[in-house]
């Protein structure tokens, strides 16, 4: 399986999100008005983590995921932004 990017790839996630970084937020979000709209007036903020990701065609690896948040309603719209997998050996 080749990820290309804008591509949905489905993923579970295996362990918890660790190395949270906030990337922005207010007005530097992008799809603001989307999030409003879909799920609530609220501040939104887009944060970048990293956690072992379970990928739909059965392999596993260390993955850098992007999504957003907002207090009250939690973490919307996961994407999986770049993904390393181990060697097969």
């Amino acid at each position: 399986m080749v990820f290309r990017r804008g591509v949905p790839v489905h993923f579970e996630l295996l362990s918890e999100i660790r190395n949270i970084e906030v990337i922005a937020e207010g007005r530097r979000l992008r799809i603001q008005r989307f999030l409003r709209q879909q799920y609530g007036e609220r501040r939104w903020r887009k944060l970048k983590g990293t956690a072992t990701v379970l990928v739909d065609d059965g392999r596993i690896g260390e993955a850098e995921i992007h999504w957003y948040e907002a207090h009250g309603i939690g973490r919307k719209e996961f994407k999986i932004a770049r993904i390393f997998f181990s060697a097969p050996w």
